[in-house]
């Protein structure tokens, strides 16, 4: 057995890995940008918005898309669109990013926290359904990391006790549920373009939807009211009387640099999910090892990260997942860590006092969390296989030393 480098042996990475870099960097991107700069044309439902709110809506199969601030502000928007408020309790996941929960308190709303799978590490859907209380008005199910959560089975909970449903698809750019994007199957999705996302402009979001009612509404609560189209000054209708609208509009350069990534999106993903698989073969043969699993009906699996359970069980008295995390690193293996390292209502900004949410169920995802989960950027899914191989190696490696 080698030595682990942690202890003073020779790690498998001697030199740092090679990963391309992210966010992608497109030159004549940057001669787009200038001319949109000398236009003087920089906002305000500008050509380009307007162009890729079209292609964005059309590559997710849902019939609209609006582009927003950021990520945060469409879950916020798409809330009060749909009419939840004061009183109303949302229901979340125990392990996403904060904003998931905070946007619920946002609106006035109560976060419900429910337990996660532990294979998908999304949504439960029995412990969403278990969590339904007649103040119940929505579900924000989570695609996470590398997985979909279970849309055929929640959305038909949802239905059938009349919830309204959000899927929140910040990780998820590219993925398809039986052959269609998500975001288009519940009543609304919503996305971040943030810059570690995998279609990134720095900053940004959008919400897609198949209803044209909701449409209008999100658009009004993004552009201080004025509908969709409207130049600036000129409000041909004014938005409903106590539809409290917001600034949340992007400028057209972030439109461009999406449009770009839009064009490779496909290709891109792909790759990923190659990469992703092979990993998953070579990974899985490690004794205490399991990938996160793919979406149940995933037919092309979008990958915002790469999701590895350890079997706590098998490894040897005294250690812990951050050890292996600590071993890990010492091997040169960058960019796979413990992640957020906290469920949602434990996370170093969470900041909403415990009497404005509820946890309901939460065994499985603190489980997986505390015990079990390492997570990988999404740039080793497009590295070239000799470093997916080391790798392995280094997993295998820090495996072999602290199992039992």
């Amino acid at each position: 057995m080698s030595k682990l480098a942690i202890d003073g042996g020779t790690p498998v990475f001697t030199e740092k890995p090679v990963r391309p870099p992210w966010p992608p960097a497109n030159p004549a991107v940057g001669d787009k940008l200038k001319e949109v700069y000398m236009s003087h044309k920089w906002s305000f439902y500008g050509e380009n918005e307007v162009l890729f709110n079209e292609r964005y809506a059309q590559y997710t199969g849902a019939k609209y898309s609006v582009m927003m601030a950021n990520g945060t502000v469409t879950l916020e928007c798409a809330l009060v669109a749909l009419g939840v408020g004061p009183g109303d309790e949302v229901i979340v996941p125990a392990h996403t990013w904060l904003a998931t929960g905070e946007a619920v308190v946002y609106v006035g709303a109560t976060p419900v926290v429910v337990d996660i799978e532990p294979d998908t590490l999304c949504m439960d859907p029995a412990a969403f359904e278990a969590a339904i209380t007649p103040k119940t008005k929505a579900v924000i199910p989570v695609h996470l990391f590398g997985s979909m959560a279970d849309l055929d089975k929640i959305i038909a909970i949802a239905q059938k006790h009349g919830i309204k449903v959000i899927e929140d698809c910040a990780h998820a750019h590219g993925g398809e549920w039986k052959g269609r994007g998500v975001g288009s199957y519940g009543d609304a999705g919503s996305w971040s373009f943030q810059q570690s996302k995998l279609l990134t402009s720095g900053e940004g979001g959008a919400i897609t939807t198949n209803d044209e009612h909701l449409w209008d509404v999100v658009g009004r609560l993004s552009h201080i009211g004025y509908q969709r189209g409207a130049k600036q000054g000129e409000p041909s209708t004014p938005p409903p009387m106590g539809l409290i609208c917001h600034n949340y509009r992007v400028t057209e350069f972030q439109a461009i640099i999406l449009l770009d990534q839009l064009e490779t999106l496909r290709k891109d993903t792909e790759l990923r999910a190659k990469n992703a698989d092979y990993l998953r073969e070579k990974l899985e043969a490690i004794p205490g090892i399991k990938v996160q699993a793919k979406g149940r009906c995933a037919t092309l699996q979008g990958y915002y990260a790469y999701g590895v359970l350890v079997d706590d069980k098998m490894l040897k008295p005294g250690i812990d997942i951050t050890q292996i995390a600590e071993a890990l690193k010492a091997e040169g293996l960058l960019g796979f860590s413990r992640g957020w390292g906290n469920v949602m209502y434990r996370q170093r900004l969470w900041s909403v006092p415990e009497n404005l949410y509820r946890i309901e169920s939460n065994q499985v995802a603190e489980k997986v969390v505390y015990k079990q989960l390492l997570v990988a950027d999404l740039n080793w899914l497009m590295a070239e296989k000799s470093e997916l191989d080391r790798f392995v190696e280094a997993v295998a490696k820090v495996m072999d030393a602290y199992r039992a």
